[in-house]
């Protein structure tokens, strides 16, 4: 599809960095993981207060290993699905002790091993926490693509397989960043600001309304 890299090449140009971005560019590997898990279904202005403020008493795996639930639910009850995100950081943070020597790993295989961590996480932690090419897809990245018309996919799983066909390794490691920035400022699910987009000339716009 001889359009995939220069609407990556322009949103690099355009846009902006993602959270997940910016928190790996001055955080370890398990700090990215576990913000990573506490960002699902959450803001990201949520997601980095309270991940700061996590990470000032739990810094590392093993800290985190040894944290009470009730101390850690205290300082992430503002973020969404708190309870369910707190077992499964602090069983995370044990399982990282026990079977990998409280590191992050740094494959797919392993990642999945982890408490709340699925392909999608996974996918995040190798591209900004290790720089390794992966397709992490969320909601923005699965609703872009399908308007632009490189896939014609159901579910996100569907879109990972059909993307990595199409768009060149090289691009992976930005592929989430630019989607998703696109996705929360211009791409948007109700009334996409399709008059101001920067990749408009190269969208089919499947789905939406051509008036736009």
């Amino acid at each position: 599809m001889k359009n995939v890299a220069v609407v990556l090449n322009v949103l690099a140009r355009k846009q902006g960095k993602t959270m997940l971005a910016k928190i790996s560019k001055r955080h370890s590997a398990f700090q990215t993981l576990i913000s990573t898990i506490l960002s699902a279904r959450a803001k990201d202005e949520v997601t980095e207060v309270i991940s700061k403020r996590l990470f000032k008493k739990y810094p590392d795996a093993k800290s985190l290993a040894k944290a009470r639930l009730s101390d850690v639910k205290k300082i992430i009850k503002p973020i969404g699905f708190y309870n369910n995100k707190a077992e499964n950081i602090i069983k995370t943070a044990k399982i990282l002790v026990r079977d990998f020597g409280s590191k992050v790993p740094d494959n797919m295989q392993d990642l999945v091993k982890l408490s709340g961590v699925g392909r999608k996480v996974a996918s995040c932690v190798l591209v900004y926490a290790f720089n390794k090419p992966a397709l992490p897809i969320d909601t923005h990245v699965h609703k872009i693509a399908n308007r632009l018309g490189w896939v014609r996919t159901k579910t996100p799983e569907q879109t990972e397989k059909a993307l990595e066909k199409i768009v060149p390794k090289r691009f992976w490691l930005i592929l989430n960043d630019v989607f998703v920035q696109l996705g929360k400022t211009i791409c948007l699910s109700r009334n996409p600001k399709c008059s101001i987009c920067p990749i408009r000339k190269y969208c089919k716009r499947v789905g939406v309304n051509k008036a736009l």
